[in-house]
């Protein structure tokens, strides 16, 4: 009878896991599922707000990470000046060392570009005809350009967040959804005009709460939208002094023979957003794989660890890496000496892989300069 029970036991031991499991590969795929169908949607959104239609690309991606929410990251730099259309160099051979390039812009006439070539066929000069207020005014008329496709395409991601926010159903209350034209912790790229024109940083964030709010008519459209946090602004590329020495400050504090809890690998960058401040992307780790299922903690001098030792220890470690990066964002954000009062330094660090941990993906602190200082 005893082993009949235990057998019994067993069988529903391995059904419950079993379950579980399934469950879980389901919810996977409704999670990723609701994502795609999501893409679509707010891609089809922004082509219809700037009117353009299937030869205009909109690629979106959105992926969803535990504990964080999900982010839609935009196409690099759909935000202007679009150049539509350049047209393949037309050669018009013009006495044996002359010829043309026509350009297409989004709001002007056709642009002739003459260039006068030397013996060795470098450019000895350039005239633009047909063009004199584009020559003149470019910068002005590709801000106008920027500034209200900026305006159209957060008014898409805001008629999203509000309309279709809620169809990523497995959102926690307290998960972001986020729409930003920045690779998530990576380096971005713009296309036109470098010289000129500086790239643009948009994200409009909410959380699944506040979706549910104002399904549920808590609150007004008005209010849902804003409540949104907005932030449309521009990268700087001038090199920062005081911004370097912050950088190399926390690449060395958070080495593996100075850091306690975990560490990096000199990988932190940061962008200056104009009337912003700084965002900071460090990726940190917290242990080495030195087998298919032995670790070692480089910051502890732990070695040989299974899986769930290792596993143990992260958990351990994060509280401490968390009270660690806060008071030495607070001691050495300091240094940073070319932020206005009102601007904030901010950390967007992704934390290291610790599946089941209950520790989140991403950890974000943010401080006002004035408050540094």
């Amino acid at each position: 009878m005893k082993r009949a029970v235990r057998s019994l036991m067993l069988v529903l031991g391995a059904s419950v896991i079993l379950t579980g499991q399934a469950w879980a590969q389901k919810d996977e795929e409704r999670m990723n599922r609701d994502l795609k169908v999501a893409e679509n949607i707010l891609s089809t959104l922004i082509k219809q707000k700037l009117e353009k239609r299937n030869f205009f690309p909109v690629e979106v991606n959105a992926t969803y990470r535990a504990g964080y929410g999900v982010t839609f990251n935009l196409p690099l730099e759909i935000s202007g000046p679009l150049v539509w259309g350049i047209t393949s160099p037309e050669l018009q051979m013009l006495d044996g060392n002359r010829y043309s390039q026509y350009f297409e812009f989004q709001t002007e006439e056709p642009v002739v570009i003459d260039r006068i070539l030397d013996e060795d066929r470098k450019v000895a000069t350039e005239t633009i005809r047909g063009a004199a207020k584009l020559a003149q005014g470019r910068k002005v008329n590709t801000d106008s350009i920027r500034t209200a496709t900026n305006e159209k395409l957060i008014e898409a991601c805001k008629e999203f967040l509000a309309d279709y926010g809620d169809l990523i159903s497995q959102l926690q209350a307290n998960e972001k959804i986020i729409i930003t034209n920045r690779s998530d912790g990576q380096r971005n790229w713009f296309i036109a005009f470098q010289n000129e024109m500086k790239p643009t940083y948009l994200s409009i964030e909410t959380t699944k709460g506040e979706v549910t709010q104002l399904k549920q008519g808590k609150v007004s459209r008005d209010q849902f939208m804003k409540n949104l946090k907005v932030l449309n602004t521009q990268t700087d590329s001038e090199l920062q002094p005081d911004l370097e020495l912050l950088t190399s400050i926390f690449n060395r504090l958070y080495r593996r023979d100075l850091s306690k809890s975990f560490f990096t690998d000199e990988n932190i960058y940061y962008e200056r957003l104009k009337d912003y401040g700084v965002i900071y992307y460090m990726n940190v780790f917290s242990s080495n794989q030195i087998n298919r299922d032995r670790w070692v903690i480089p910051t502890l001098g732990l070695n040989n660890l299974s899986q769930e030792e290792r596993d143990k220890k992260v958990k351990e470690l994060y509280p401490v890496f968390e009270r660690d990066i806060k008071a030495d964002i607070l001691e050495y954000g300091r240094t940073v000496k070319s932020l206005k009062a009102n601007e904030v330094l901010v950390f967007n660090i992704a934390l290291t892989r610790c599946q089941g941990c209950g520790i989140p993906a991403t950890l974000e602190l943010s401080v006002k300069s004035n408050d540094v200082k």
